[in-house]
């Protein structure tokens, strides 16, 4: 079904309860026409959420995910990582050997 007749078919059908909540639940003509009214924008719009989700899946499973391209990204993102791992390590064990020659050496001082 097009999305134009299903917004179309919804649309009559919250007429249709309108018309049948309003004569149910008001006791004059002006809540039938506002509960008629009420209802069928109701309705309308919500018609209209249901397709836009609608296209919004049916579309977006029609393009192709370029797998290869982004496991190529991801394997250099893995590597610059890494590489910046083993810099920090090794920036970490030259601040720790100068941390304890400088204890060492204030230690010998202290004496």
């Amino acid at each position: 079904m097009l999305g134009e007749n299903f917004v179309y078919f919804f649309t009559v059908q919250g007429f249709f309860v309108g018309i049948i909540f309003g004569v149910l639940k008001s006791f004059d003509a002006e809540g039938l026409l506002l509960y008629t009214f009420f209802i069928t924008i109701f309705f309308y719009l919500f018609s209209h959420i249901i397709i836009a989700f609608y296209y919004k899946t049916f579309m977006a499973k029609s393009y192709s995910f370029p797998k290869e391209a982004h496991e190529k990204d991801l394997d250099l993102f893995v590597k610059e990582i890494n590489k910046r791992e083993k810099l920090i390590d090794s920036v970490c064990k030259m601040t720790d050997a100068a941390i304890k020659m400088n204890s060492k050496e204030i230690a010998g001082q202290k004496r």
